[in-house]
C-alpha cells in the first residue's frame, strides 16, 4: 500500500483495505474494510466507501460520492455483495453507488465510464463501458445500460429495463420502456425519435451501417407492424449483420417491452 502522505493526513483508511500504487487519498474521506483500489486512482476529500467496493485504476472518485453504499431494498439481509468501478472511470460529486442484493450479488459500473453529479445508481444494476449519465440521473434495481449509451440529465430509469448499445436518451425522460441499442429516445411516454447517427458516425460507423440501422428502425417503428410482423419482415428483408442480430436479439429479449415509436405514442 502506497498512498501519498500528505493527502490522507485526515483520510481514515481501514488496516485491511487493499490500496494500489500511487493512490491519493484527500483528507475526510472513509476508506472501509473490504475495499479494493486499483493504482493511480484519486479519492477526493469527503468521500465514503464502504465494505464490498472493488475501484479499477485510474479512476477520478469526486467530493461526497459514497460507494458500495447499503442496497436500499428490503430483501437485503446484510450479505456479502459487491460494487465494481471499472478502470478510468470518472464519478463526480455526490454520485452514489449502491452494492448488489442476493439477486445478483453486485453492482456494476464499467471502464471509462463518465457518472456526473448527483447521479443514483440502485443495486444490482449493470453498466457497460463508456457509459455516459449526466447529472441527477437515476436508475432503480436491476437496470442494464450497454456500452456507450448516453443518459441526458434529470433521466429516470425504472427497475428491470434495459438500455441498449450506443443509445441515447434525452434529459428528463422518465424511462417505462426498455430502449433499443443504436436508437434515440424522448419525448412522455418514451418513444422512438431516430437513431443515434450523429453518435455512430463519430464512433466509426459507416454511412452504410447507418442506413442499415434506420432502415430496420423503419419497419419496426415507422410502418404500421405489430413487433412480431416487423421482426419476421427485418429478418427476411434485411441483410444478416452484427448490428441486425444486435437489435433483433435486444427486442426479443426485452421482457417489459421497448418504447413505442411516435405515432403509436400520438395514437394512445
Amino acid at each position: 500500500m502506497k498512498i501519498k502522505e500528505t493527502d490522507n493526513k485526515h483520510a481514515y483508511i481501514h488496516p485491511n483495505a487493499k490500496i494500489g500504487h500511487n493512490v491519493s487519498i484527500a483528507p475526510f474521506s472513509y476508506i472501509d474494510k473490504d475495499v479494493e483500489i486499483g493504482d493511480n486512482t484519486w479519492i477526493g476529500p469527503n468521500v465514503t466507501i464502504f465494505n464490498g467496493a472493488r475501484i479499477g485504476a485510474n479512476c477520478k472518485i469526486y467530493p461526497g460520492a459514497v460507494i458500495a453504499g447499503t442496497p436500499q431494498d428490503l430483501k437485503y439481509k446484510g450479505e456479502e455483495t459487491f460494487a465494481f468501478i471499472g478502470e478510468n472511470t470518472t464519478i463526480r460529486e455526490y454520485v452514489t453507488v449502491n452494492k448488489g442484493t442476493s439477486y445478483a450479488h453486485k453492482t456494476v459500473v464499467g471502464s471509462n465510464c463518465l457518472l456526473m453529479a448527483y447521479v443514483h445508481i440502485a443495486h444490482d444494476c449493470i453498466l457497460g463501458d463508456n457509459v455516459i449519465l449526466a447529472n441527477n440521473v437515476n436508475l432503480a434495481g436491476h437496470v442494464e445500460i450497454d456500452d456507450f449509451a448516453i443518459l441526458e440529465g434529470l433521466v429516470a430509469v425504472q427497475q428491470f429495463l434495459k438500455i441498449g448499445a450506443h443509445s441515447f436518451i434525452a434529459g428528463n425522460t422518465m424511462v417505462r420502456k426498455s430502449v433499443p441499442p443504436f436508437a434515440k429516445a424522448a419525448r412522455e411516454p418514451i418513444s422512438y425519435a431516430g437513431v443515434n447517427s450523429v453518435g455512430l458516425l463519430r464512433r466509426g460507423f459507416t454511412e452504410q451501417q447507418v442506413k442499415q440501422i434506420q432502415d430496420i428502425y423503419r419497419i419496426l417503428y415507422i410502418k404500421t407492424n405489430n413487433t412480431s410482423q416487423a421482426l419476421l419482415e427485418i429478418e427476411t428483408n434485411i441483410d444478416v449483420t452484427k448490428e441486425r442480430d444486435q437489435i433483433l436479439d435486444f427486442v426479443r429479449n426485452a421482457d417489459h417491452g421497448i418504447m413505442r415509436g411516435l405515432r403509436s405514442s400520438k395514437n394512445k
